[in-house]
C-alpha cells in the first residue's frame, strides 16, 4: 500500500492520502486528544506526542505536528500508523452503543435571519460548490457558521485551521468570491 504526502498552506500540517476513501460523508475535525478517543486512528497519532491536530477528509487525513516538531522525524512515524491502520482495514471510529456516543458540540451558530433564507441559501451553496473542494484541496474544510448584517461566519477546519495564510484566504479569496455573487455580503469573519 502507498500512502502519498502533500504539503499544504499550513507549513506545521501535511495531507496524508491512503489511495481510498476515508469518510464516506462529511469531515470529522480533532483538535485534543480528547476528541480523539473516538477513533482508534486518530487516538494513535495523537499517541506519538507530536501531534496536535488530525482532520479527516473524504480521501485524506491531515496531521498538524506540535510547535517545534520537524516533519523530518515525525512523517516515518505517521505513515507508520497509517499503513498500519488502512492495511489491517481497521474502523475509523470505536463502535459505541447509544449511550456512549459523544458527539463533538460544534461552536456557536450566529442565527440566521428567516428574511435572509435566500441570501443564506446563495451562500451556502457557494460555500459547497466552490470554497469547500478548493479548501479540501488544502487539507482542510470550510464550515458555515452564520450571517447577519452583510458578515458571514465561517469557521476553518483542518489544515486551515491556524495556518498563516488562513486570513488571507478569508479576505481576499472567500470574502472576493462571495461578494461578486451575493452583494448582501460586507465582511466574511472567523470564528
Amino acid at each position: 500500500m502507498l500512502i502519498e504526502t502533500e504539503p499544504t498552506p499550513n507549513p506545521a500540517t501535511l495531507k496524508f492520502l491512503p489511495g481510498r476513501a476515508v469518510m464516506e460523508a462529511g469531515t470529522r475535525d480533532f483538535a485534543t486528544p480528547e476528541d480523539a478517543e473516538a477513533s482508534p486512528l486518530a487516538d494513535a497519532l495523537f499517541g506519538l506526542g507530536d501531534v496536535t491536530g488530525v482532520f479527516f477528509g473524504r480521501d485524506f487525513i491531515s496531521v498538524t505536528a506540535a510547535p517545534g516538531v520537524e516533519w523530518p522525524g515525525l512523517k516515518p512515524d505517521v505513515l507508520g500508523i497509517l499503513l498500519d491502520h488502512f492495511s489491517a482495514n481497521m474502523p475509523l471510529f470505536r463502535p459505541g452503543s447509544a449511550a456512549g456516543i459523544s458527539v463533538p458540540a460544534e461552536a456557536a451558530d450566529y442565527g440566521d435571519n428567516p428574511e435572509d433564507a435566500e441570501i443564506v441559501e446563495q451562500i451556502k451553496e457557494l460555500i459547497e460548490t466552490r470554497i469547500r473542494p478548493a479548501v479540501a484541496n488544502d487539507g482542510g474544510d470550510i464550515v458555515y457558521r452564520g450571517f447577519d448584517a452583510g458578515k458571514v461566519y465561517l469557521q476553518m477546519q483542518g489544515a486551515c485551521a491556524g495556518c498563516p495564510s488562513s486570513s488571507a484566504t478569508l479576505k481576499n479569496g472567500i470574502e472576493q468570491l462571495l461578494k461578486y455573487y451575493v452583494p448582501e455580503v460586507t465582511e466574511v469573519r472567523a470564528v
